[in-house]
């Protein structure tokens, strides 16, 4: 039976059990700067996509989607083949491409 500040048990309240580590994990601060990828399936296949903040934007890129560039310091995303598409191997540094993300977002209705 459950109350109000916890499970009863004998008219006693059993206190709950915490699953904690004994050693703290570090947290990789690259990775976090980075972000999680996630995989988008579209018309053209699936494709990697990870969102970059505006504070993690360092570098100049250029939209493949409007060819206007993405200054230092705008939030846009990074794609990249989620599939072997060249033989070479999925995830490829030369095949990510940095975009606006409205760009990304209305990329699929462009191609039709």
């Amino acid at each position: 039976m459950w109350g109000v500040y916890g499970r009863f048990r004998y008219g006693r309240t059993v206190p709950r059990k915490n699953n904690r580590r004994d050693e703290p994990t570090e947290l990789d601060l690259e990775r976090v700067r980075r972000g999680v990828a996630w995989i988008v399936s579209t018309p053209d296949g699936p494709w990697y996509v990870r969102s970059v903040t505006a504070s993690a934007a360092m570098k100049q890129y250029r939209c493949p989607g409007c060819d206007h560039e993405i200054r230092p310091g705008v939030a846009h995303v990074v794609v990249w083949p989620a599939d072997d598409r060249d033989g070479f191997g999925p995830g490829r540094v030369d095949d990510r491409r940095h975009w606006h993300t409205p760009c990304w977002n209305a990329r699929t209705r462009r191609m039709r």
